[in-house]
């Protein structure tokens, strides 16, 4: 049997796409293992970030009180908040897939994901799932923990799934590709110290970009987390530091690339092949 995604019993080869083409039970089956594998652990995958995050909401709610300082129309910690739900949501969702690819191929068990008779677009997208799923139960813990504290509202609930999917799903495509490239544990930390904890701390999360100096607001908007952040922010307040409509297409844009050029690794073999 070869180790090639997209390999099927009888020669068959799936191309993701086609409805009755799809391996429903193979997708559905390596989609529950990628979310077992973290409720297995979840004092270490859910409750540990949540209790970070409270931490945070905690430390600044000390140190700026709950209502001197202000932000437009919100409080400081009715500001931070969202802020700090993207977060936890944006680091989770990377660490699930970089860490579950990753530990596979250090382990020498990437054969596990290679063997069954799953085409390269069921293999990305069960994984990235599972990545998906871990972002959107922190997000959902952390946002019902801080109620009683911030009272964060719905101002447009219909934006908050939104907003929380494609974070999670760019940030699970980010993580799978890290997982692609890294060969060792250092790189993939590499990547979250270097890469992925500045871009979110640096995105809007603990102030608002149209403090920055003159002339660099532009540059938060280049990056796409701030993008994530401010939606959520919006969605969750109505308090919004860029265009919400532009936001929707960058983020749009940002999962389309990432999932065509993540699928084209994974047909190749990419790293992940002898």
């Amino acid at each position: 049997m070869t180790t090639e995604p997209g390999a099927r019993h009888g020669g068959a080869t799936s191309t993701f796409g086609t409805p009755f083409d799809v391996n429903w039970l193979g997708l559905w089956t390596l989609y529950r293992k990628e979310v077992q594998r973290f409720f297995k652990v979840i004092t270490q995958t859910v409750l540990a970030p949540v209790v970070t995050t409270l931490l945070f909401l905690a430390i600044f709610s000390l140190a700026l009180g709950r209502g001197e300082v202000r932000i437009g129309e919100l409080a400081f910690v009715e500001f931070l908040a969202p802020g700090l739900i993207m977060m936890a949501i944006i680091q989770n969702a990377f660490a699930n897939t970089s860490s579950s690819i990753g530990i596979a191929k250090v382990q020498g068990n990437i054969v596990d994901y290679l063997m069954p008779p799953l085409s390269a677009g069921e293999l990305v997208f069960g994984v990235a799932m599972g990545g998906v799923t871990r972002g959107v139960i922190v997000g959902v813990v952390v946002w019902l923990t801080m109620i009683p504290f911030v009272g964060v509202q719905l101002a447009h609930p219909s934006l908050v799934p939104i907003y929380v999917l494609s974070a999670s799903l760019t940030l699970s495509l980010l993580g799978l590709l890290t997982a692609l490239w890294a060969d060792k544990f250092d790189q993939m930390a590499a990547v979250t110290n270097f890469v992925i904890t500045p871009l979110s701390f640096l995105s809007g999360t603990f102030y608002s970009v149209d403090r920055l100096p003159d002339g660099l607001g532009w540059v938060a908007h280049l990056n796409p987390f701030f993008y994530m952040i401010d939606g959520l922010r919006f969605a969750l307040t109505g308090h919004a530091d860029g265009n919400v409509v532009v936001g929707l297409a960058v983020l749009l844009a940002v999962n389309l690339g990432l999932w065509l050029f993540t699928l084209r690794l994974v047909r190749r073999g990419y790293n992940i092949r002898p």
